[in-house]
């Protein structure tokens, strides 16, 4: 989750190259211990020159919807209503109906008990730190999230001790997931498949895993 200090850095040099920003914010209600979502468009002169994309899946949970948004200043967001309806066929009318109503009602409720998005925060942030110790007491050095549902750990260390130099794949991460996936029945995202080609071996000790499952379905990871 970036400081108030590192979206100025940002800020500021975009200010200074005139460049656009398009901020992914998606998982702006998923923030955990004593981090703060900070938007960039609410910095100085940051407005009129910020895209903000936001996923109403992810905010409420209901991500098989596959619905969010994008808000800006109009000279921004008219060419991209322009690209949008060339590219998405359609979203069905009564799902962007519920998706307004539950935001009118978190609105509603807002820094109440009974805000979901509080509930989601807190829930998630108890399951990342039930994954968080699973993956230690099995020799994997995590890399903490301050945000989201995934986390990324170097499995190295406990590769040692298995062989699954026979899987298919490139990279170290493809082969251990797909050993993992076959031998385990466990399914982590091998992160070098978001690396370009030269680059691939910068991730390859790491594996990716998502917590937003049932606490029955981290427990059974474990065993």
């Amino acid at each position: 989750v970036f400081t108030y200090d590192e979206l100025t850095t940002i800020a500021n040099l975009c200010n200074k190259y005139d460049s656009l920003v398009l901020m992914d914010e998606v998982y702006e209600w998923i923030v955990f211990d004593d981090n703060k979502h900070i938007r960039m468009n609410t910095l100085p002169d940051m407005w009129e020159r910020t895209i903000t994309v936001c996923s109403a899946g992810k905010s409420f949970s209901v991500t098989g919807w596959r619905i969010g948004f994008a808000y800006g200043p109009e000279e921004l967001i008219e060419p991209l209503e322009l690209i949008h309806e060339n590219i998405v066929s359609e979203c069905v009318t009564p799902i962007q109906e519920a998706i307004a109503i539950a935001y009118e009602l978190e609105i509603e409720r807002f820094n109440t008990p009974l805000c979901y998005w509080k509930q989601l925060s807190t829930l998630l942030q108890e399951k990342r730190n039930m994954l968080v110790h699973l993956l230690r007491r099995v020799n994997m050095d995590v890399v903490i999230p301050e945000g989201g549902y995934f986390l990324i750990a170097d499995f190295s260390k406990l590769a040692q001790h298995f062989d699954y130099s026979g899987e298919d794949g490139e990279t170290k991460d493809w082969k251990f997931a797909k050993w993992l996936s076959k031998n385990k029945k466990l399914h982590g995202i091998p992160p070098s498949a978001f690396y370009s080609n030269q680059n691939k071996k910068i991730a390859e000790n790491f594996i990716r895993f998502c917590f937003a499952k049932k606490d029955e379905t981290l427990k059974n990871a474990e065993k």
